[in-house]
């Protein structure tokens, strides 16, 4: 179970009220607390025309970023929001795609093995310009896309409005989730991470019946983690491969 770090919460508020130019910078509240399927969540809502949604993996020094906390006082308070963005192995590379800044770091897996992120379909989550999406790592492949950012994980929760098929409606393994989906043609992307253990299925129903994604994809579980200074939370858990955020434009 992930420890709440107040300390780097409190570093994180202060760093927001400041004053002077660099408080200017700040980015309004994303995040907010929801009830839904019967148990609590945390939901970051992106508008990608007023904010970037973008990824991070490896520092200045080559070295992975490995906690929110050290991203954070990195990036400062331009970041509103960042979680855990997709698997990774034991020296905190992507296990499958990854792309930053429109350059290709990890190419696409296809393979088949065990785990979440070989329940197949998985899929992709990208951002390009002012839009971002979900597609299952099939089509992602067919589309030929060039995204600006990409992470690859697995499973796929929602595809084209449908429950991954290999999801039952509320299996017995129950974790701390995170995922994220898109909605209003690509405009919107929406991140969640449950605050309890919570099943497959009902994760990928909040993805659809709640916030309306009609495509959606995991991106990991019992690791998820989130930092959001207006919420004054910052979570610790095991060292991280890439996380997502969103920025200031």
């Amino acid at each position: 179970m992930m420890l709440r770090s107040t300390l780097a919460a409190a570093l994180a508020f202060l760093a927001v009220s400041s004053g002077g130019a660099r408080a200017e910078t700040a980015v309004p509240e994303a995040c907010r607390p929801i009830q839904a399927q019967g148990d609590s969540f945390t939901v970051c809502t992106v508008d990608l025309r007023r904010q970037r949604v973008r990824l991070f993996w490896l520092g200045a020094d080559g070295q992975p970023y490995s906690s929110l906390s050290a991203l954070a006082e990195k990036q400062g308070p331009r970041l509103s929001f960042a979680m855990n963005a997709g698997m990774y192995d034991k020296g905190q590379a992507p296990v499958g795609l990854y792309v930053e800044d429109g350059r290709e770091m990890k190419g696409v897996s296809t393979a088949n093995g065990p785990g979440n992120f070989h329940l197949k379909p998985n899929g992709v989550f990208y951002v390009k310009g002012e839009r971002a999406g979900v597609l299952d790592t099939g089509h992602y492949l067919k589309a030929r896309l060039r995204p600006d950012f990409a992470t690859q994980s697995g499973p796929m929760l929602v595809i084209d409005g449908q429950i991954h098929p290999k999801i039952s409606a509320d299996g017995p393994s129950q974790k701390i989730r995170n995922g994220v989906g898109v909605r209003d043609d690509g405009r919107v992307a929406v991140f969640a991470i449950s605050e309890h253990p919570v099943t497959f299925g009902a994760f990928a129903r909040l993805f659809r019946d709640d916030l309306g994604c009609r495509n959606a994809l995991f991106l990991d579980g019992s690791v998820s983690s989130l930092y959001a200074p207006a919420l004054k939370r910052s979570d610790i858990s095991r060292p991280l491969g890439p996380m997502v955020g969103a920025v200031a434009r």
